[in-house]
């Protein structure tokens, strides 16, 4: 195994001047109970500021002096990304012991639901997509929380019909969809377990028992988190012991989410059905601010789907990842496409003008997505239209220009089936984590997991915390007498912009990446992909490269790098800029053609690389 410096010169933009984000060290143990050398890659952490809509991201970054990203990891034999080393140390033990990359996932979600509660965990949902490296079939599944039977499209309306603040939907029980992760880990490992399914949730249980150390981001978030915390005793309790927020570096122990873990461990039937079960309800529907409608048949009642994984062509690659109800692999897929058909070759990665042809390629894709995206079995969507060669050219002549598009609107792709839609207004914000993993066998795993807001509805129940996934809906039902596609209905799958990724070739997996970030999640993961492969960037690098994400015409520039520079061009090109923090968390792993994977993790969060 091999370990490669990382340089701290971030892609320059417009000089050679260092990058001034994030300096310092990373002091990670890398000690694992695993009798093989492994390399540990640290994540630094910028700060933000968090308010209350989406122009940033609720789940703030936190300021830490002395973390930085300082190196790619690579290994030969298997490898694993995840936003929390803990999560990552106890996926790194089961692939060491001979588990399959879903077991290791499964062993990671387990302790991400603990150590990082804000942003994922059993009460909430994930998408999957799988390679299986025996039939090299490529498998996605959708582990979306649904929509209460008992849910109308004015679930989130006033008793005049408007909309309410987001905050007012959020908090409480209305907010809360069917939980789906447990069904979606059970999935997973009846399709490609390997290892024993109650040995997969026993670091999380012990993890639990023992305590683990608050870090300063779980703390920090609690601190600017706590009125809304108070809310919900059982969160109050956890997360304000004695009044105060949990602080840094102080033992934090769960022993009722080690409970709710033993439940499981004889099978998932125990928490959608029975004691648990009835807890969680009771928990929803008796929450005196704000009660929701979720109900015991609605837990009975989930299913996981598979669907069929959406494919994009770019350059030589397929761009594989998960379809509706995600808009992630359409509008990925589109901005990458759009890019390639406009002429990205032709300008070099640090020229405005290249991201003007990503920026207004976004911007054409998110408008698509606002028109057409929704549960394809509730709504009619373009899925193939969206991306057909004659569409996405077409569409790509609107970009051949040297200044911004005045203006965006949707296309008009082929149709399988006719449909009218109003443009969306739901806000999808980004308390979300993101998992790569790779095994020995070459089985490849991209997971993006969540609950929404940061600590989603802040209800907590046996130990974790319930979604708020819901608010992904739009919150109109129409607009101008026209029904929009992702409106509140019954039993329906938000619209989620989580875009887990595995990009082939030649049959191949070469690059599982994905990310956290609300709808940014797809410029992200979108300019991860286009510095990766189309710029040459190993992957720590396309990964640190600063963002510039443009989805509704401002062009939000990454705050204290070398994006910055890019305003002067952008304001001459016609765009209004908004220089921001940029809180992603994009965790990825390239293979080569030789089966050398190099691995990565986000500067910008907590996670950790371990490779063998």
């Amino acid at each position: 195994m091999r370990t490669h410096m990382f340089s701290k010169r971030l892609f320059s933009f417009a000089s050679s001047a260092p990058s001034p984000r994030s300096k310092g060290r990373c002091g990670t143990n890398s000690s694992l109970a695993v009798a093989a050398a492994i390399t540990v890659l640290c994540a630094g952490l910028p700060a933000m500021a968090q308010q209350a809509t989406d122009d940033v991201a609720p789940e703030a970054s936190i300021d830490i002096p002395g973390l930085n990203s300082g190196k790619t990891a690579t290994g030969q034999e298997w490898m694993v990304s995840v936003a929390n080393p803990l999560a990552a140390r106890a996926a790194a033990d089961i692939l060491h012991k001979g588990g399959s990359a879903a077991d290791a996932a499964i062993a990671a979600q387990a302790m991400l639901g603990l150590v990082e509660p804000q942003s994922s965990g059993l009460g909430g949902g994930a998408f999957v997509v799988y390679y299986d490296a025996t039939s090299g079939k490529l498998t996605t599944l959708d582990g979306r929380e649904t929509a209460p039977m008992a849910a109308t499209p004015r679930l989130f309306q006033t008793e005049a019909g408007e909309p309410l603040g987001f905050f007012d939907a959020v908090v409480g029980g209305r907010s809360v969809g069917t939980p789906a992760t447990p069904a979606l880990l059970a999935q997973m490992h009846k399709r490609w377990g390997k290892s024993n399914w109650a040995d997969l949730l026993q670091p999380a249980i012990e993890t639990a028992v023992e305590g683990f150390n608050v870090s300063p981001r779980l703390a920090g978030l609690v601190a600017r988190d706590a009125e809304r915390l108070s809310v919900h005793p059982s969160s109050k309790a956890y997360f304000l012991p004695q009044g105060k927020p949990v602080e840094a570096g102080s033992l934090l122990k769960n022993p009722a989410y080690a409970s709710t873990l033993k439940i499981l461990q004889a099978g998932t039937e125990g928490f959608y059905k029975g004691p648990l079960a009835r807890r969680i309800i009771d928990a929803v529907q008796n929450n005196n601010g704000n009660p929701g409608v979720l109900a015991l048949g609605d837990l009975a009642a989930y299913e996981v789907k598979e669907r069929p994984p959406v494919c994009a062509k770019f350059i030589d690659y397929d761009v594989c990842g998960m379809g509706p109800p995600s808009s992630g692999a359409l509008t990925v897929g589109q901005i990458l496409s759009l890019s390639q058909a406009a002429g990205l070759a032709l300008h070099p990665p640090n020229h405005a003008n290249a991201w003007r042809i990503i920026g207004d390629a976004s911007r054409l894709a998110f408008a698509d997505r606002g028109r057409y995206m929704a549960d394809s079995d509730y709504v009619p969507m373009p899925t193939r239209g969206l991306l057909k060669p004659g569409y996405i050219n077409e569409r790509a002549k609107l970009l051949k220009r040297d200044t911004a598009l005045e203006s965006v609107s949707a296309g008009t792709p082929t149709w399988d089936h006719a449909g009218l839609w109003a443009d969306d207004e739901s806000i999808e914000l980004p308390s979300t984590s993101h998992l790569s993993i790779v095994d020995e066998q070459g089985n490849a795993v991209s997971m993006t997991t969540t609950i929404e807001n940061a600590f989603g509805s802040r209800l907590m129940v046996d130990g974790f915390l319930l979604n708020n996934e819901l608010t992904d809906f739009s919150f109109k039902s129409h607009a101008d007498g026209v029904p929009i596609a992702n409106r509140v209905e019954p039993g329906k799958r938000p619209r989620s912009s989580m875009s887990p990724t595995i990009v082939m070739k030649d049959g191949k997996p070469v690059l599982v990446v994905g990310s956290p970030g609300g709808s940014r999640i797809i410029g992200y993961v979108a300019k991860t992909i286009i510095a990766h492969l189309a710029w040459n960037m190993d992957i720590q690098q396309a990964i640190a490269l600063p963002h510039a994400v443009n989805r509704f015409g401002t062009y939000d520039l990454e705050a204290g790098t070398e994006a910055e520079k890019l305003v002067p061009a952008f304001n001459r090109m016609g765009y209004e800029t908004n220089i921001r923090d940029l809180n992603s968390g994009i965790h990825a792993i390239s293979i080569g053609p030789n089966g050398l994977m190099t691995g990565g993790a986000d500067p910008r969060r907590e996670g950790v690389v371990i490779a063998k």
